[in-house]
């Protein structure tokens, strides 16, 4: 096969493991029936269009699972429905994952409802801003007065504590001390710009949409009584959470769901949707040959977008290495592209070879063992062998790092089965094997 450098250049960049889809872009892949018939504009965008009153929904699901996809997809389907959305991806710009409080998510949500709405007068929230000012224009490096601010500066002010929040934990920490006592002000400021938003909507909307997306990302934090920082946001702050005037989707950290609060986050929030895994193996360890078979169209697609003219297959050595590497990633969209990624890293000349492939499965399986602790590995031979989680701070650290994985599939009935698994890679682990025989010998 060619060895042209360009064609594997582009066919490199085409799987990005890190940018989500366009809605609307070819690559996309409907993998709905092999993740057990979930929907995320029936399971999530379906209450928003039926309720009469403003809803607050949780989004879960592992990182990398395709959440920023599905929720793309969800913000055009409102959008076409008549409801005005404001998305974004808090990580980007305005959160820092290993250190977030409720503040934070506060201050980036007013900071891209004003974006959103930049002609609208934003007189509420500036004026909670200039009775804050003097506390804050330190800490921001100005001594400007605020009323010398132009109108777009002082609008700009609150992007600028968000970036500041984000990469520079020492101001973090003073921000938060000089806000937290005020948060309950600036929702009332914020409601009150919300509700002039709703009342001047672009033509053909009638709605208004919030979606908070990466905050499933912040790393868990325990507490010394026991409690974690997701309970701390999610728990003790529902009120706060629910609070502003229009409808409201959160992505929430997957092992939450699974602590002892979790009927507490049903009763506040209704029952969290979950984007689960791809199932490209059944509970009995056995390959299942719809899933595999997504996972391919996956990696199909994203070469189509280079050269159509093209066969997946004839990428690899043999269909048994395709193969392998669809039963690798363990159905993990992200997993899926960084080792076709990395396997293009050791390939000069196409096709790539089953050492190239191996050499990145290795290298990713590596990065998943440095993930683990000693105390660990019994629990992962446990949930190979039922394919349950037990409810306890081991097991959900283990969902949250994804050695892990949750997947659901859909029984005679048409009812969702919900199930468990050791991603594949971790099977090949020394570690792991060892544990493992010893706990089931023969």
């Amino acid at each position: 096969m060619t060895s042209d450098f360009d064609f594997l250049r582009r066919l490199y960049n085409a799987f990005d493991p890190f940018q989500p889809l366009p809605v609307g872009d070819s690559a996309y892949v409907d993998c709905n029936a092999v993740r057990g018939d979930g929907d995320i504009l029936q399971a999530v965008g379906r209450e928003i269009l039926l309720s009469a009153r403003k809803t607050c929904q949780l989004y879960a699901g592992h990182r990398g699972a395709g959440k920023s996809t599905e929720l793309l997809r969800l913000q055009k389907h409102l959008n076409d429905q008549g409801f005005f959305v404001v998305y974004f991806a808090a990580e980007e710009e305005d959160i820092d994952p290993e250190d977030v409080q409720y503040t934070d998510i506060l201050l980036a949500c007013t900071k891209n409802i004003l974006a959103a709405f930049k002609n609208l007068d934003s007189q509420p929230v500036l004026y909670w801003l200039k009775e804050r000012w003097e506390d804050l224009k330190d800490l921001l490096q100005t001594q400007i007065s605020f009323e010398e601010l132009s109108l777009e500066v002082q609008v700009s002010q609150f992007a600028k504590i968000t970036t500041k929040m984000r990469s520079e934990p020492n101001e973090r920490r003073k921000i938060r001390e000089k806000i937290n006592p005020h948060t309950t002000t600036l929702t009332e400021a914020l409601n009150k710009f919300i509700q002039n938003a709703k009342k001047n909507l672009p033509p053909g909307y009638s709605d208004l949409v919030l979606i908070a997306d990466n905050l499933d990302r912040i790393v868990p934090i325990i507490q010394p009584d026991g409690r974690s920082n997701h309970d701390q946001i999610f728990i003790d702050r529902q009120n706060q959470l629910k609070a502003l005037d229009c409808h409201l989707v959160y992505t929430v950290p997957i092992s939450l769901l699974y602590s002892d609060r979790a009927t507490s986050l049903t009763e506040i929030y209704g029952t969290p949707q979950v984007l689960p895994m791809i199932m490209v193996r059944t509970p009995d360890n056995q390959p299942y040959q719809p899933g595999i078979d997504k996972v391919i169209e996956i990696l199909k697609k994203r070469l189509e977008k280079v050269d159509p003219s093209r066969d997946i297959v004839n990428l690899f050595e043999s269909q048994d290495s395709l193969n392998q590497l669809c039963l690798m990633s363990g159905g993990h969209a992200r997993n899926l592209l960084l080792l076709m990624k990395q396997a293009l890293e050791y390939t000069k000349t196409l096709p790539i070879s089953t050492i190239a492939l191996q050499r990145s499965i290795s290298e990713l399986r590596n990065t998943y063992k440095d993930t683990i602790h000693a105390n660990q590995w019994e629990a992962l031979a446990n949930v190979f062998r039922t394919k349950e989680i037990v409810n306890n701070e081991l097991y959900r650290n283990l969902l949250f790092n994804r050695p892990i994985l949750e997947y659901h599939s859909q029984n005679e009935e048409g009812e969702i089965e919900r199930w468990y698994d050791i991603h594949p890679l971790i099977r090949g682990i020394k570690e792991f094997q060892n544990t493992y025989n010893q706990l089931y010998p023969g």
